[in-house]
């Protein structure tokens, strides 16, 4: 049985219940469910054969995208301390586990739900069929080098290995990259979803990319106490500016001058902000409003 499960094979109908036909294949039964269609006995049926929640032979018309030997990318749906992560792959009753052996020695690093990772099926000597990463150098085969028009370019891609050297990412444009640990302010789990800028390429076509922001994107503490009280105002808007007498923002804000119009410097470079009529009005909220319509 075991060649069988996690593959697609023709097999004859011999036999059926209620809700089920059973198809042979070299000796062993499946079940179909007959709400996947009609059949007649002796038709030969083309399924995709696992072991389901019961550990019944069962069959399905309705191909999963992941087979043994073919790999893509699923979803995540949960994991388990004791045995590991589980993936989505298209069938209706079951998930398929991914071992823990598979996955990093640190827990914190394991994939949450909806997290995605690049597998193909395998089975072992017990017919359980189990998820499996892909290696690095099939990865890499898929990849294609990137190119030095990508300098400083922003880039979203998948974590598909963790090391104590570092991060390595397929982009959503199949580029390899690679995070230092330098380069990121928390280490990212496997599976987890990315965006980080192109701060250089090597000389293989490989990524080096950072998860910081670039420093003009970086909004201080005084900024970011700012735009709270333009949040928590009545018509986003605060009646105080660059032009606010010190004392005006000791009192208000307590914090300098000086500091204040960093803050607001950094606000209105980053346009959260504009400045109107000796008030400080926020932009940001409407931008998002006018967006989704």
């Amino acid at each position: 049985m075991k060649d069988l499960l996690g593959t697609v094979w023709t097999g004859l109908i011999i036999d059926e219940n209620d809700i089920s036909y059973f198809v042979q294949k070299n000796g062993y039964t499946f079940k179909l469910a007959k709400s996947e269609g009609e059949h007649a006995l002796g038709e030969a049926v083309e399924g995709f054969a696992y072991l389901n929640q019961k550990s019944e032979g069962a069959l399905t018309t309705q191909i999963p995208e992941i087979v043994k030997g073919k790999y893509g990318f699923v979803d995540v749906v949960g994991t388990r301390r004791d045995l590991g992560a589980f993936v989505d792959i298209g069938l209706k009753d079951k998930d398929i586990a991914l071992s823990s052996d598979e996955l990093p020695a640190m827990k914190e690093l394991w994939p949450k739900k909806d997290d995605r990772l690049y597998v193909t099926l395998r089975t072992d000597d017990k017919d359980r069929l189990w998820a499996e990463l892909a290696d690095e150098e099939l990865v890499a085969a898929m990849s294609r080098p990137a190119t030095e028009e990508m300098h400083n370019k922003d880039v979203i891609g998948t974590v598909y290995r963790v090391k104590v050297v570092g991060t390595f990412v397929l982009t959503e444009d199949y580029h390899l990259a690679f995070i230092h640990p330098s380069e990121r302010f928390n280490e990212p789990r496997l599976g987890e979803k990315v965006t980080g800028r192109v701060i250089g390429i090597r000389p293989d076509g490989m990524l080096n990319i950072s998860l910081k922001p670039r420093a003009h994107e970086v909004i201080s503490d005084d900024a970011n106490m700012i735009l709270t009280f333009l949040r928590q105002s009545r018509d986003g808007k605060i009646p105080y500016t660059d032009k606010s007498t010190p004392e005006e923002i000791k009192e208000m804000f307590a914090i300098s001058k000086a500091q204040f119009k960093r803050a607001l410097g950094s606000l209105l470079k980053a346009r959260k902000i504009k400045q109107e009529n000796g008030f400080t009005i926020l932009l940001e909220e409407a931008t998002e409003t006018t967006s989704d319509k």
